[in-house]
Order: structure tokens, then C-alpha cells, then sequence
């Protein structure tokens, strides 16, 4: 459509703006989310415990309550060098940027300026009809024009749903990550200092075969008892030494793990581990709420219901592509050229402009069921994150219980130990001493020092099982994500970087997102 009259184009534009705002919010298809409904308890299997509050809690910074100074240094260091939690940063970032983009789909998808000179030179053989009395001659044009595709059904608008609620799942994804970061340095920091015990037990242990051996040999020497009890001494003694380069072995490997939760190379790590060699312990309580207070708390739950509101959304998106879709467009710009009397000069005066505006549309049909079938594969998407964010529900539960009950019962296990342990040292004292004095002869000996060495290795791996399990249960809880708020998601390296190379305006700026998640109490 070609307008020539000014009132008659003013009226259409302002017209045609009316329709199109007016249009948007009419209408909205496809399905508005709901939540599924989840199997949750009302209290925890082991809520009888004395040892277990059921009293909601602060997860913050759970683990300050092992009162370990190293700990507190190591899981600050990892927070802020950690690569992974720093790139699940940069993917919220992402999309942040990609919410940017569907908000932007609401405004006129296309506006672009445009200008040209071009020069024509006409065949001199063409048809009467087409000659011009001017063979060559130049033209210019300059403006602008605008593509406006009204959301009259919603597709945008779903959209920045979608994306809305993506951007909601990218930054619960970092705060999980922050999560199991916290959890891996805790539990590989009691691994270590598990192990340091193991060591420091089982070089005590050959200090104490030493001795035995010695009083072996003397026996030996002074006839009163057989090579076998050397023989047998040095075999006992030759396991228990062979057992501390497998624990040396294990405790680089917990070094080494370490050292890449905190973002640097292998290294020894004596001035980040620098305090007192002991299995951190855990407080006689521990603070679990209820079943419920997982949906609100745990990261993972919270994104597996932001990945299937997007997912809903995406399915009004496809669906309002099987209606027809209404634009505006709009043209306005200044042409002239060399023929005739005309100048190019003459371009930007007023009766050069030149205007086309008008509605269109456009409707996908005889599709042969394709955007149908995409409407299809976008519900069963969406019922697929439904049950996939029940599952999660059900798996974090699980995760709570199988913690909770391990923590328990390595406490129960530990007590067991502790007496086991005591008593098999009295029964070595005594059994040495009876050896000395030709009572009892070196197998009870042998035996004495074996089950010895067994208990104190027991006890001390139980020990530190029971800070493990702990800390399983404080990472089944989904504690520790709080410590980023009001932080930067990427530190202020990456940050320069990334704005050097683009302009991101205020994107970078620390981002709180705080959104209530439908169905959850």
C-alpha cells in the first residue's frame, strides 16, 4: 500500500501502533504451568534420634560446625578459585543475555536503515514503452524501515517465559555446583586427615613390632626359643610396613584432589593444610527440618522445576505457530535521481519521501502435520521434566535419609571400636609380658599386635566416616549455595576480560534471583 496524502498517512501509522499495542496481552496459548504433586513425608525416618532436630536450621555455613579453622580457609579459597563453579557463572551470564534476546522479540523485529546511489544506463535498443529520452542517469535513496510482528497469540511472550524460567535453572545449577564444591573440599579435607591418622597408626604399630622383633632375637640368641619367632616377627612387621606406602598413596591422591577444588596445580599443600593433624569432629547434633524444607532449599530440586517451566512455556511457542501471524511494516524514506529536471540534490526535500505502511499476515498451512507434531514433541518434553522433577524430589529424600542413617550408626560403630581398641592394647601389654617371662608363647603375641593393629585402623576410618557421612548429609540438605549472595558470579578478572571483549553493559553486575517456585510450600 502506497500512500500519497500526509493526513491520510499520519492516521494509518497512528492506527496501525494502536492495533498492534492493543493486540498484545490478548491473547496467550498453550498450557500456564502447574506444578506436579510430589511424595514427600512429613518427618524423617530417624527424627526419634536424640542426636538429630527436626527444628529448621541455617545452612549458610554448615560447615563451621566442625570448628576447623583449615576447613573454613580451604572451602573460602575453593569458592572463590574453583573453575567449574566459575564457568556454571558464566552460564548464567548466558543467559541472562539469552532472556535479553526474547524480551527484545516484543518490539519491532526488524528495523534497519538503508540508503543507496546507483547508476542506470538504459539499453538504446529497448522497446518504445521503456525508452527515456535520458539514456543513463543516477539515483539515490536513504531511510528506514520497521517489521512488527504482533504477539497477538503469545508466542513471544512464552518465550521470555521459557527463557525467564531458564535463567532461574542456570542460576540454581550454580548454586549446586556450589553445593557439591563445598562438600567435595569438606570431604576430601576429612580424607586427609583420616589418612594422616592411618599413617601416624600404623608407623606407631612398627614401632611396637620393632620391639617385638628385638625381644625375639634376643630370645633367640639366648636359646630359649626358635628362628621361627624371628621369622614370624619380621613377616608381621613386613605387612605392617608394606601397608604404609598404600596409605602415602592414597593420601597424595586426596592432596591432589584437593588441589583442584581449590583451582591450582599439584602441590603439597603444607601451607594451606598448616593446623592440627586431626579428623574434624562433628558436633553431638545435627539439624535436618523436615522432608518439605528440601523443596525450598536444595538447588537441583528447584532447577529440575524451573527446567520443566520453561519447558511448558516452549510448548505455547510451538503452538502459536499453527495460527496465522499479524505484522506491520513500514517504510519511509527520500528518493530522487538525475532524470528529467530532477537533481539529486532535490533528496531531502519534503516531496521526495516516499512512505508504504500496512498490515500483512502469514499462516503456515498445508504443513502436512509438522508444526503439529512439534506441539507434540514439546509436551512430551514437558512431561518428561514433570517426572524427572519428581524424581529428584524422591532421590533427595533418599539422599537425607541414607546420610543421616550412615551417620548414626558409624557414631554407635566408632563407640564399638574405641573399647574394641583399648582392649586390644591391654591384650598386648599383657601378651608381651608374658612372652618376656616364657608364659605364653609369640603367636599370642603376634595375634595381640595384629588385632591391635586392626582395631586402631578400624576406629580411625570410622572416625572418619562419621565427619563424611556428616558431611553427606549437610550436601543432601543443600546447604552452603547462600554464601554467594550479593557476590559477583565471576570474579573481577574474568569480568575485564569479558567486557574487553564485549560490551555487556550491566550484565556483570552481581544478581540475586530470588523467585518463588509454584507448588512449594
Amino acid at each position: 500500500m502506497i500512500l500519497r496524502e500526509t493526513g491520510a498517512q499520519a492516521r494509518l501509522v497512528v492506527i496501525l501502533l494502536v492495533i498492534g499495542w492493543l493486540t498484545v496481552g490478548c491473547l496467550k496459548v498453550g498450557p500456564n504451568y502447574k506444578p506436579p504433586p510430589l511424595a514427600t513425608e512429613g518427618t524423617w525416618l530417624e527424627a526419634a534420634d536424640q542426636r538429630v532436630s527436626t527444628k529448621p536450621a541455617e545452612y549458610r555455613a554448615w560447615w563451621q560446625a566442625f570448628k576447623d579453622p583449615v576447613l573454613d580457609r580451604l572451602i573460602d579459597s575453593a569458592y572463590r578459585q574453583n573453575l567449574p563453579l566459575r564457568q556454571a557463572g558464566v552460564r548464567v551470564l548466558e543467559a541472562r543475555a539469552q532472556l535479553g534476546i526474547a524480551r527484545g522479540q516484543l518490539f519491532p523485529q526488524t528495523q534497519q536503515a538503508f540508503g543507496s546511489l546507483v547508476y542506470n544506463r538504459l539499453s538504446e535498443s529497448a522497446p518504445d514503452s521503456v525508452k527515456s529520452p535520458q539514456v543513463s542517469f543516477y539515483q539515490s535513496e536513504i531511510g528506514a524501515t520497521a517489521s512488527w510482528e504482533l504477539d497477538f497469540w503469545g508466542r513471544f511472550r512464552r518465550a521470555i517465559e521459557s527463557a525467564d524460567a531458564s535463567l532461574l535453572a542456570a542460576m540454581a545449577d550454580y548454586d549446586s555446583t556450589l553445593v557439591s564444591l563445598t562438600a567435595d573440599v569438606a570431604s576430601s579435607y576429612v580424607l586427609i586427615r583420616t589418612l594422616e591418622k592411618r599413617l601416624r597408626i600404623a608407623r606407631q604399630n612398627v614401632g611396637i613390632q620393632r620391639e617385638s622383633l628385638n625381644i625375639a632375637e634376643a630370645r633367640f640368641e639366648g636359646g630359649t626359643t626358635s628362628l621361627r619367632d624371628v621369622e614370624q616377627a619380621k613377616t608381621v612387621l613386613a605387612s605392617t610396613e608394606a601397608s604404609i606406602p598404600t596409605l602415602e598413596s592414597q593420601w597424595r591422591q586426596a592432596k591432589n584432589g584437593l588441589c583442584v577444588l581449590l583451582g591450582l596445580p599439584p602441590q603439597h599443600l603444607s601451607e594451606e593444610l598448616q593446623g592440627p593433624e586431626k579428623i574434624p569432629a562433628p558436633p553431638h547434633t545435627v539439624a535436618v527440618g523436615i522432608p518439605a524444607d528440601l523443596l525450598r532449599r536444595r538447588p537441583d530440586v528447584k532447577q529440575a522445576q524451573y527446567l520443566a517451566m520453561a519447558q511448558s512455556a516452549r510448548i505455547g511457542v510451538a503452538r502459536a505457530d499453527l495460527f496465522p501471524a499479524f505484522s506491520l511494516t513500514g517504510t519511509l524514506g527520500f528518493v530522487s535521481s538525475t532524470l528529467g529536471t530532477a537533481s539529486l540534490g532535490d533528496m531531502f526535500q519534503w516531496q521526495s519521501r516516499a512512505l508504504t505502511a500496512g498490515p500483512g499476515l502469514q499462516w503456515n498451512i498445508f504443513n502436512y502435520g509438522r508444526l503439529q507434531n512439534n506441539v507434540r514433541v514439546q509436551d512430551a518434553r514437558f512431561q518428561e521434566l514433570l517426572l524427572a522433577y519428581q524424581n529428584v524430589v524422591l532421590q533427595a529424600q533418599q539422599e537425607v535419609e541414607n546420610s543421616l542413617v550412615a551417620f548414626l550408626r558409624s557414631q554407635e560403630r566408632a563407640a564399638f571400636l574405641a573399647q574394641s581398641a583399648s582392649a586390644a592394647m591391654r591384650s598386648l601389654d599383657l601378651a608381651i609380658i608374658q612372652y618376656r617371662e616364657g608364659i605364653t608363647d609369640f603367636t599370642t603375641v603376634l595375634t595381640a599386635q595384629q588385632s591391635l593393629l586392626e582395631q586402631q585402623d578400624n576406629l580411625a576410618t570410622t572416625l572418619g566416616d562419621i565427619s563424611l557421612n556428616l558431611v553427606g548429609v549437610y550436601r543432601a540438605l543443600g546447604g552452603g549455595w547462600e554464601i554467594r549472595e550479593g557476590q559477583p558470579l565471576v570474579p573481577p578478572a574474568i569480568q575485564e576480560a569479558m567486557a574487553s571483549r564485549t560490551n555487556w553493559g550491566k550484565l556483570l553486575q552481581p544478581v540475586n534471583l530470588v523467585a518463588p517456585v509454584e507448588g512449594q510450600p
